[in-house]
């Protein structure tokens, strides 16, 4: 008895692992036909054909380019984001980088040299264009969408890296109607740079021509990576080097490349994020300092963020009670809990001994009038969208049972009435009228009269029942 025990005891746990293993090696199939990349994979021929057309620019794809161009630099000049979205849509410019990244793949040459010679011809044509579109353009103010693409960062290269693997996927498929190929274009953002250097060149703006090119390079560069990355991960044939030097040689430039188009981003997405915590510790030190100060209040901020050796520093216009001297010196002390032991603050009050800027005190006066007047133009305009006037329904309903004989009931309701275009037109009185007798009519038209003279509008619809 006690050896069947020991048997049956041992083979418990046996059962046990055996359990496991089936659990995760079914867990682990259905992972795997998940992430599989092979389901309505398209050939190799079938993408090299897809991305060769992509490559070349001449006829359509030349045309295509060319209004793209145009589209996005009036998008960039009247601060328009949905022109420029619509721009990145049509550009046909993913086609040569993508046709880099696989020629690397593959060890395709001749694939690699026409990619090349075409990416070259493509941003020659594309700076040309809209260098000639700002050049006439009567606007030459930058806006903010324009700005936004003279600072890469390392978030622009990690965009165009994501992108560009999850377009180079969508490019692998038998299925090309799905929207991946538009949404990397809108995501990486092409277009937009190239179109910001010409405004560079047509305003003499070089520090805008340098931040936009590089922001199209670094898209360009991790793109045509992404799209390397997916070839060799998906396996696709390659053809061998001759020269082993020579293939030694494509991948060390191809890295060092990477490493010089990325490390300069990551510098400046460091001084960004730099600026960004000194803005988000200044508002916290205001906000958190002079607060409590029942009669005093800041009415104007200043702040300049630097770097290396030079100090920043916080302008602060006070209004109200002065402070004294021994308050304002404890609140210098106290900069340090919010970060900023290296930033100078300079406060300019009323005491006497500063003079405060009569026109930094109107600027602030107006800005804070102007931002009043906004929000009460505002409400008002919602107020006069939800307003329904009152009127006196009893009494107009006892009114019109003794004008008129056959009617029974009366409901009144003032409703918003807008033309085709969006256009608010004047207030419309919705009469419902229900009769006594069916059978027999009422006078809508002294109804109508009636009801306009009553209600004070000439806007009446009558519905009877």
């Amino acid at each position: 008895m006690s050896e069947m025990s020991n048997q049956n005891d041992g083979s418990i746990p046996h059962k046990l692992k055996r359990v496991r293993r089936f659990v995760f090696s079914r867990l682990a199939d259905y992972i795997r036909e998940r992430f599989d990349l092979e389901q309505d994979r398209a050939s190799q021929a079938e993408v090299f054909d897809n991305i060769s057309k992509g490559v070349e620019f001449k006829g359509a794809n030349l045309w295509v380019l060319i209004f793209a161009t145009l589209t996005a630099s009036l998008g960039l000049n009247t601060n328009s984001t949905a022109v420029i979205i619509g721009a990145m849509l049509i550009s046909p410019l993913m086609g040569p980088i993508m046709g880099i990244g696989f020629s690397l793949g593959i060890n395709n040459f001749e694939l690699m040299k026409r990619s090349f010679r075409n990416f070259g011809f493509m941003v020659v044509v594309g700076i040309i264009t809209s260098t000639a579109l700002f050049m006439i353009s009567p606007l030459s103010e930058a806006q903010s969408e324009l700005l936004a693409r003279t600072q890469p960062t390392i978030y622009d290269v990690l965009i165009a890296l994501f992108g560009g693997l999850a377009g180079m996927i969508g490019q692998t498929r038998k299925d090309r109607t799905n929207m991946v190929i538009p949404g990397v274009a809108i995501a990486t953002a092409l277009m937009p740079p190239l179109c910001t250097a010409g405004f560079g060149i047509a305003n003499g703006q070089w520090v805008y021509l340098g931040g936009a090119l590089y922001l199209f390079f670094i898209n360009t560069v991790f793109i045509a990576i992404a799209t390397y990355i997916i070839v060799r991960f998906m396996k696709f044939d390659k053809k061998e080097f001759l020269d082993k030097a020579r293939e030694r040689r494509v991948k060390n430039y191809m890295i060092i490349i990477v490493v010089l188009t990325a490390v300069p981003s990551v510098f400046m997405a460091y001084n960004i994020i730099q600026r960004s915590f000194f803005e988000n510790n200044v508002k916290k030190f205001i906000d958190s300092e002079f607060s409590h100060f029942e009669k005093t209040q800041v009415i104007s901020s200043d702040r300049q963020y630097r770097k290396g050796s030079e100090k920043s520093h916080i302008d602060l216009v006070l209004i109200g009670e002065p402070l004294p001297g021994n308050v304002i010196d404890n609140i210098r002390t106290r900069m340090e809990i919010y970060g900023l032991k290296d930033t100078e603050l300079n406060i300019k009050q009323s005491d006497g001994s500063e003079q405060i800027n009569v026109n930094t005190l109107q600027i602030s006066y107006m800005q804070l009038l102007d931002e009043k007047n906004r929000k009460i133009n505002e409400l008002s305009a919602q107020l006069s969208i939800l307003a329904v006037d009152t009127l006196p329904l009893s009494d107009i309903a006892i009114e019109a049972g003794k004008l008129f004989d056959n009617i029974a009931t009366i409901s009144l309701s003032r409703q918003k009435e807008v033309d085709i275009s969006g256009r608010q037109l004047d207030k419309l009185l919705l009469a419902v009228v229900s009769r006594k007798n069916r059978e027999e009519d009422i006078d809508r038209e002294k109804i109508v009269a009636w009801l306009s003279v009553r209600a004070k509008t000439k806007n009446v619809k009558l519905y009877v029942e």
